[in-house]
């Protein structure tokens, strides 16, 4: 539920979903939010687009040249011939030529396929930053609701000794307890409450992260979570994958598709030794011996100072370089996958030992020295201990079921893949 990727929802980046003003935002709908609004994740989409114009560009075949000149023009007259005075009758050498190049030596495929493979590239690189993008998004609603977690105990744990300092008052006013006992009851109090205002402040600055993320104009840290970290790390294990589906992980596939390119860039180059032929047609009117006759021509660049070797030399670089890249990639994505299934694994299973023993046997040790010392048997020192030991213990409780939440989500992104599809 909190974790699903609504992919059908963000087929169409840019467009803004319905979502009621001030309403509470629950994690599935941040991640619709964030892949239809995301600033990054929109530049990505246009990267995309003009990748595809690129593809088109390199399809169209190259435009003809026409070009006209007039020549033997007198500038003293004279001109004129037997066939008459006017302009088309006059000697005049008119020339009407038309050239189209030509591209041999698999110069088109190549540049072609360069094309093709940027655009895999493009789309790849779109889907990697959808997969960390709503990683990212996770994180930052984990991180959210884990401040306001911690501000919430930590004024709980505040109100639990604000009741204990009223009944200290009275027993302080009976003499069965110093001042000094009271006063130590209300400093911790104090602490607690501090300690919540620093968790508030937390809270808001992770807010403000989330809103960035999902693409809102002007951040304030008002948006409003309505899922919290008890209520999302119960639906990570149906969300996380048993095993990774079939398919390349995008960036692998991105880095794959700059492989291919790189190579066809390199072809590209090495074709540019072969000459590009221009054939030219022409139209000649000469009056009054050739009154119209026509030409045909073939140019060439002739290669005789360079044969294109700086330019394959460097592509020949990038080629190695590109092939690299992807190793590399494929190694890291195997490393992330490995450690983040380490790390999911440990996190679930603290997250179990806190939920399932260590919090309800914290909860029960406070209210029993709670319980003693409203009665006179238990120290001061017994409450303050109790109650700093279970603040702490829900806190770390709070912080395992973040990390769960955030495992699982790193988890899920190391396990995405796209299509496996030959191109």
């Amino acid at each position: 539920m909190a974790l699903a990727i609504l992919l059908t929802a963000a087929d169409r980046p840019g467009t803004p979903l319905p979502t009621p003003p001030g309403a509470p935002l629950h994690l599935d709908d941040a991640l619709a939010l964030a892949l239809h609004q995301n600033f990054d994740l929109l530049s990505a989409g246009e990267d995309t687009r003009i990748a595809e114009a690129g593809l088109h560009a390199a399809r169209e075949w190259p435009n003809p040249s026409v070009s006209a000149l007039s020549s033997r023009i007198h500038v003293s007259g004279g001109d004129g011939t037997e066939l008459g005075n006017d302009l088309w009758a006059r000697e005049y050498d008119n020339v009407l030529q038309i050239a189209q190049p030509y591209e041999l030596g698999g110069l088109r495929h190549a540049r072609q396929q360069a094309a093709a493979a940027t655009v895999d590239a493009a789309r790849d690189q779109f889907a990697d930053l959808k997969r960390m993008l709503e990683d990212q998004v996770v994180e930052a609603y984990a991180a959210a609701a884990l401040a306001e977690a911690n501000a919430r105990i930590a004024h709980e744990s505040a109100g639990y000794l604000r009741d204990e300092a009223h009944i200290a008052e009275v027993r302080w006013h009976s003499g069965d307890i110093s001042r000094s006992d009271f006063d130590q009851i209300t400093i911790a109090a104090s602490r607690f409450e501090l300690d919540a205002n620093t968790a508030t402040s937390t809270a808001f600055v992770q807010r403000l992260a989330l809103e960035r993320l999902l693409g809102q104009a002007e951040p304030r840290g008002v948006t409003e979570l309505a899922d919290s970290l008890e209520t999302l790390v119960e639906h990570t294990t149906e969300a996380v994958p048993v095993a990774p589906p079939a398919g390349v992980r995008p960036d692998l596939a991105a880095a794959k598709a700059e492989s291919r390119r790189a190579d066809a860039a390199f072809d590209l180059e090495r074709s540019k030794r072969i000459p590009e032929p221009t054939l030219l047609f022409q139209l000649e009117h000469e009056p009054p011996v050739r009154s119209n006759s026509v030409g045909v021509g073939l140019a060439l660049t002739l290669p005789l100072w360079n044969l294109n070797g700086g330019s394959i030399a460097a592509a020949r670089a990038s080629r190695d370089q590109a092939r690299h890249a992807a190793a590399r990639t494929e190694a890291s994505a195997a490393a992330d996958l490995a450690a983040a299934q380490r790390a999911y694994d440990e996190a679930t299973a603290r997250w179990q030992v806190y939920r399932d023993e260590l919090r309800p046997r914290s909860e029960t040790v406070r209210r029993s020295v709670s319980l003693a010392y409203e009665k006179g048997g238990a120290s001061l020192v017994d409450l303050l201990g109790a109650q700093r030991s279970d603040n702490e213990i829900r806190l770390a409780t709070m912080q395992a079921a973040s990390d769960e939440v955030i495992a699982a989500a790193r988890l899920r992104a190391a396990m995405t893949t796209t299509s496996m599809e030959v191109r």
